[in-house]
């Protein structure tokens, strides 16, 4: 399986990181090893000074497919969840200013919250879903898939144009604002529809 993330689809976040919007989605990818094993915590890595959460919609790709047309890509899934792309901010900027790839900011082991997956049909809009995440007691990032600037199934239909997606591929959807740093003893738990999804405690 890969995990295919995507960057900058809320408007408030694209503010929030002083960048400039893109004319059509971005994405990139996380190795299966980057999935934080299930009950274990997040263990804070020693070359990183400055891990942020990022609170995402997740979608579980559920056939083989590719170039997908919009129209079509709501065939291809059927379960939603949470999770969380953790980013070594420290180690992103840097390979930013230095013009290099930055996945070792964004796919070093653990740095992949995979929650729980709900039954899409559960669900009633996929394109008004809220969800957020608490830190410790106090709600940090707080958003609504309405927001987003690139649908779910225009993403899929983007994406595929470029690699093939196979049963059991995960795509994180981008966060809204509020990203921040993770702390030793810290615990984050994300909601959706306000159910509880996960629930990871930082060591």
């Amino acid at each position: 399986m890969k995990i295919i993330c995507i960057g900058q689809n809320y408007q408030d976040h694209v503010k929030e990181l002083n960048s400039a919007p893109t004319t059509e989605p971005m994405f990139f990818l996380k190795p299966d090893s980057a999935i934080l094993l299930s009950q274990q915590p997040f263990v804070i890595p020693e070359f990183s000074k400055e891990v942020e959460y990022e609170v995402e919609v997740l979608v579980k790709i559920k056939k083989l497919g590719k170039y997908i047309q919009p129209e079509f890509a709501h065939t291809y899934y059927e379960e939603i969840g949470l999770g969380i792309d953790f980013t070594a901010r420290d180690l992103q900027r840097e390979c930013k200013a230095k013009g290099h790839p930055w996945e070792k900011a964004k796919a070093f082991d653990g740095s992949a919250v995979i929650g729980k997956w709900i039954p899409k049909k559960e669900l009633n809009s996929l394109e008004n879903l809220d969800f957020s995440l608490k830190k410790n007691d106090a709600t940090v990032q707080s958003g609504n898939t309405a927001d987003m600037i690139y649908t779910v199934d225009n993403l899929i239909a983007h994406v595929s144009k470029y690699m093939t997606l196979k049963i059991g591929d995960v795509l994180f959807t981008g966060t809204p604002k509020g990203v921040g740093p993770v702390a030793i003893d810290d615990k984050l738990t994300g909601f959706l529809s306000g159910k509880p999804m996960f629930a990871i405690n930082i060591k």
